[in-house]
């Protein structure tokens, strides 16, 4: 369904960022453990920045891939990126280097900044900074790509999500439209920028002159203290999250931040976890959204409808659509279901240097439309909200992280003994777990392998080993008994 109300446009990611300056300067801007910035401080660090990459040689669309902490300095790196013209790639400063390697041959970056490269850049951006110096503005283009996203994919190959100024702003401005933060929020985001849910809440605390709390690195138990401590008004959280917020608030004795917004991603919030954060935050809307890094966005829930529609996740973005088609492509009427079908301007063009990967599920109609074939399955009802009824893929979501059965085969393919592997998703009554055909292993040496090459999130819970994987008459895994496997199974 089109939206009825105003349709937001895109611009330069740098540009939203020149408008806050311009509007709320002197407002604070970012805040991380070591100081905050203003608007007009985090522009000026984002030009020193600029500056300091024209000397590396650093050009437009030249990829930087980042391997750093989620602070202010990486959100200067950000916007300074953007003013250069070239393409900010930031990665999870916990990915192995078994996918970190990938990802630096597929984008093939001019420049690659860990902690111990980014010490000498950082000296010279506060030598620039300190001089006022500038350089000649670059001529960029909405079409030009401001973002590599790098998601989990059904091949072991890393998968990064295209993201031109035009995309990306439009999504940014869609779901401010939505969400509305405003000029006295303050938004708590525990949530790295290598992730896009960490990366856009950048991009819409400046659309709302708000500030930013980046909170990545704060201690759990911490978490209600800093909270209070900063005034938090808006927490963007995942179920985890979530649940860590609302034991804490339970134990509480103090008054509680004055939190009026709550946004959702990742997966569906139990009811018990939602109610118990309704008593921690008198008034607070708790927001069902859901969305893909490969249009940021699909559906939100209006605020102020956050409890009603039970089991919905909102309404698509302003300006876009949700359409639910069958296998032939056509479409079904409302409350029948089928494949979620994203359209519109945030629609991104595709996965980087996959061509035959991103015809799949990126793809145009006849009139030129933009169409993202998700993979997930839902239905409409007759008001045109979106209830998500699951997927149709080896893709899961465990802890809050998107990830797939096929990257973790591969990882533990690379442990030395292993023959063959299968990985199987979290179900109702088991956690991720991995099977593993090998003889002399033992399955805390698997795991442990695991943990050397995986983010902990993707690290399984469980792991069997066999002297020989179950396969269907095709050669393929077979699932179910594996599954059946691994019910069984102990650790």
């Amino acid at each position: 369904m089109a939206d009825s109300g105003n349709t937001p446009g895109g611009s330069l990611v740098h540009s939203l960022l020149d408008a806050a300056v311009a509007d709320a300067g002197g407002s604070a801007a970012v805040r991380d453990a070591a100081g905050v910035w203003s608007y007009a401080e985090l522009d000026a660090w984002s030009r020193a920045v600029e500056v300091v990459l024209a000397r590396h040689g650093v050009g437009p669309g030249d990829r930087l891939v980042v391997r750093l902490p989620t602070n202010r300095e990486l959100v200067a790196l950000f916007y300074g990126t953007s003013r250069r013209g070239a393409v900010f790639v930031p990665v999870n400063p916990a990915m192995k280097a078994f996918h970190f390697d990938s990802v630096v041959a597929n984008a093939e970056p001019v420049l690659v900044l860990t902690p111990t490269e980014f010490g000498p850049l950082w000296n010279e951006v506060v030598q620039a900074h300190a001089a006022g110096e500038t350089v000649e503005p670059t001529e960029v283009d909405l079409d030009d790509v401001a973002v590599l996203i790098y998601t989990s994919g059904s091949t072991a190959a890393p998968k990064g999500v295209i993201g031109p100024h035009r995309q990306v702003t439009f999504a940014a401005a869609a779901i401010q439209a939505v969400l509305g933060y405003r000029h006295d929020d303050v938004v708590f985001c525990r949530f790295p920028m290598s992730w896009d849910y960490g990366l856009y809440k950048v991009l819409l605390t400046t659309l709302g002159r708000s500030e930013i709390v980046l909170a990545d690195a704060e201690s759990d138990l911490r978490l209600l203290r800093r909270m209070r401590e900063v005034g938090a008004t808006v927490v963007p959280i995942v179920p985890s999250l979530a649940t860590m917020i609302a034991t804490l608030a339970e134990r509480e004795t103090e008054q509680a931040p004055p939190v009026r917004l709550i946004t959702n991603t990742g997966a569906a919030l139990p009811d018990t976890t939602i109610a118990k954060l309704r008593d921690a935050f008198p008034g607070v809307r708790v927001v069902r959204q859901f969305g893909q890094t490969e249009c940021k966005r699909v559906t939100i829930m209006p605020p102020d409808e956050d409890d009603t529609r039970p089991g919905a996740s909102g309404l698509p973005l302003p300006g876009t659509r949700v359409l639910i088609l069958d296998a032939d492509g056509n479409e079904l009427p409302r409350g029948e279901v089928g494949e979620i079908v994203a359209a519109g301007p945030h629609v991104m063009p595709g996965y980087w240097r996959a061509p035959e990967l991103s015809a799949r599920s990126f793809r145009r109609t006849a009139t030129g439309e933009a169409r993202l074939h998700t993979g997930d399955y839902g239905r409409l009802d007759e008001d045109g909200y979106l209830y998500f009824e699951g997927r149709r893929d080896d893709m899961f979501k465990r802890k809050g992280v998107r990830m797939s059965t096929v990257e973790i085969e591969a990882a533990a393919m690379d442990i030395p003994g292993v023959r063959a592997a299968a990985a199987i998703p979290p179900g109702e009554t088991r956690d991720l777990a991995v099977v593993v055909e090998a003889d002399d292993l033992a399955p805390t040496t698997v795991l442990r392998e695991l943990a050397k090459r995986l983010e902990p999130q993707k690290v399984p819970a469980l792991c069997h080993v066999v002297a020989e994987l179950p396969l269907t008459a095709h050669g393929k895994n077979a699932t179910k008994e594996l599954a059946l496997l691994v019910e069984g199974a102990r650790p």
